[in-house]
């Protein structure tokens, strides 16, 4: 038998650790390849860590509750040595020294040097973040009015400029000194704390970026009547949201640009239509990705839309399911909101909110009087650097065109 280490996987992009939450084998245990030995959890999910082959839990140097950097040893696992070596975990033979021909006769034979396994990553790889589960810590590079002093200080408290918009400098030009700084922590040890989740500091971390940025918001009322008579009609019963993500889809479809990226000079379109939608979680929102949503019809978008959902209620999206698509589409009328103004993630230059529906007068200009219809204001907040007012007024005129000709979806 061989021992290999169990090692800490990486994630996903720029995840550089996690933290264990669950021990599911103990020392001992037969592990099955492919099976989850325990449960470790980024900033945005549960994930599992896998046996690699099959084999014996020979030792946990995992603890619950401790974070651990991506390639840290979490405990060993005894294999054959045929998994070991297919796994790159055995050093080759020594070839003998001693020339061919050379050995005399009737000396024994010299004992073969087994091989070894190769040393894996040193054990001492818990770390202790400067905030507790963000993957990358923000640092407070480009703040105004700071001295050179006081960013190292924040840097090393892992802090940024936001945190301390609300202290008022004592230095020349209103500068925040050191002094300030220290009577402002000692401040905030007088009062009463508590510890912010790890999704809520990378959500924290997200808007601090996104708002790097300037960003504006075009409302429109749009009618759901007819969109609502359809998902009645329907035997796959898509929601609302999905119903906006889909129009949008098929909008940025005819015309990438309002989704392209500001880099330098250039617009970057985008390769391929992925949206995310926004979900709930505790202390925090989490935002699945539909891939490719403008070449799937609605009716098929309804099990992976419900799919997402389930998966992100319970923190068990994959790096796959997140990450790197061109918009968002967030429902805050669920909340009895009719009109808000959500900020797009770093990554996108759009995103389409929806307001809660009402009934409202409507003119009707054949019947010549007022009709009652269900109206909701959709918002659109996009960054202001690669559209205009007109260009996102239409945009998202083409959704609400769309919507009230849902068969087209």
């Amino acid at each position: 038998m061989a021992r290999i280490p169990l090692l800490m996987p990486q994630l996903g992009e720029s995840i550089a650790e996690a933290t264990i939450v669950r021990l599911i084998a103990k020392p001992g245990d037969d592990v099955i390849g492919d099976s989850d030995v325990m449960e470790v959890e980024t900033n945005k999910a549960v994930m599992g860590v896998v046996a690699p082959c099959d084999g014996k839990l020979a030792e946990l140097r995992a603890v619950e509750g401790q974070s651990y950097a991506v390639g840290a040893t979490l405990g060993y696992l005894e294999v054959s040595e045929a998994d070991a070596e297919r796994m790159g975990y055995l050093e080759p033979e020594e070839p003998s020294s001693q020339p061919v021909g050379s050995m005399p006769a009737g000396a024994p034979d010299k004992p073969k040097k087994k091989r070894t396994i190769k040393p894996s990553s040193p054990t001492s790889d818990k770390v202790e973040p400067t905030i507790k589960g963000l993957p990358v810590p923000a640092h407070a590079g480009g703040a105004a009015y700071l001295s050179p002093r006081m960013k190292a200080r924040m840097t090393e408290l892992g802090l940024s400029s936001a945190d301390l918009a609300g202290v008022a400098g004592s230095g020349a030009g209103g500068r925040v000194t050191i002094e300030d700084f220290e009577r402002f922590m000692e401040t905030l040890d007088q009062q009463k704390i508590t510890e912010a989740s790890s999704m809520r500091v990378a959500v924290a971390d997200a808007m601090r970026r996104s708002w790097t940025r300037p960003l504006a918001t075009v409302v429109l009322p749009v009618q759901l009547d007819t969109m609502l008579a359809h998902r009645k009609a329907s035997k796959e019963k898509a929601g609302v949201s999905l119903y906006a993500l889909r129009a949008l889809a098929m909008a940025l479809a005819e015309n990438s640009m309002p989704a392209g990226r500001l880099i330098g000079s250039q617009i970057i379109h985008p390769g391929s239509i992925d949206i995310g939608f926004a979900v709930e979680a505790e202390d925090g929102v989490l935002v699945p990705v539909i891939r490719e949503a403008d070449k799937h019809t609605l009716s098929e978008l309804v099990p992976i839309y419900a799919r997402l959902v389930e998966l992100a209620r319970q923190r068990r999206l994959t790096p796959a399911d997140m990450g790197h698509c061109i918009s968002t589409v967030t429902n805050y009328g669920t909340f009895g909101l009719t009109l808000a103004t959500p900020i797009p993630l770093p990554e996108q230059t759009l995103l389409l909110g929806l307001g809660a529906g009402r009934i409202e007068p409507f003119w009707d200009k054949e019947k010549n009087q007022f009709v009652p219809v269900t109206e909701a204001r959709f918002t659109l907040s996009f960054d202001h650097r690669v559209l205009d007012g007109g260009a996102a007024g239409r945009l998202l005129a083409r959704v609400s065109e769309l919507l009230n000709n849902p068969s087209e979806l």
